[in-house]
């Protein structure tokens, strides 16, 4: 019985000193946290890299700033706005909407797509339109039918002379 005990107190104890390790984690942000506001980031060093998968050092460094920023309670807004701050609006993945320039970048491109779209269909209606169905509708310029008809016969007889 004592044995039991024993075992039963020993194994309380462990128990005790094992929830130490759980009431002391703080709140760290996890990786899931940090990497959602690094993939917002470009990495000022290298060109069109996401900071959360850029290989470099110095993104390293700022992905910890970042955990950092975040453990301290900063939203994602003033860790993207200390970011900026420090290097400019090329940092961010998109580009902020705060001038009437900026409204231009998003709107034109569409635009452009839509006018290259309209010109090739009609492009492709007139290229898959018969030849012969555009001069039968009494184009200006275009022989009279009898005028045809002569040189086609004009036409068979040589080719009949030849054989």
């Amino acid at each position: 019985m004592k044995k039991f005990f024993y075992t039963v107190l020993f194994i309380f104890l462990l128990s005790i000193l094992f929830t130490g390790a759980a009431f002391a984690q703080d709140n760290q942000p996890t990786d899931d946290e940090v990497n959602a506001v690094a993939h917002q980031l470009y990495c000022p060093v290298c060109q069109n890299t996401p900071l959360d998968v850029c290989p470099t050092e110095a993104c390293r460094d700022w992905r910890e700033q970042i955990r950092g920023m975040l453990a301290e309670g900063k939203t994602e807004d003033e860790i993207l706005q200390y970011f900026v701050d420090q290097f400019g609006d090329r940092v961010l993945s998109a580009p902020p909407v705060t001038t009437k320039f900026n409204y231009i970048i998003y709107i034109v491109p569409p635009l452009i797509i839509l006018a290259g779209a309209i010109i090739l269909f009609r492009s492709l209606k007139e290229w898959t339109t018969p030849k012969d169905a555009a001069t039968d509708l009494g184009e200006e310029g275009s022989e009279p039918s009898s005028q045809k008809d002569d040189y086609v016969a004009r036409f068979e007889e040589e080719v009949k002379k030849q054989k």
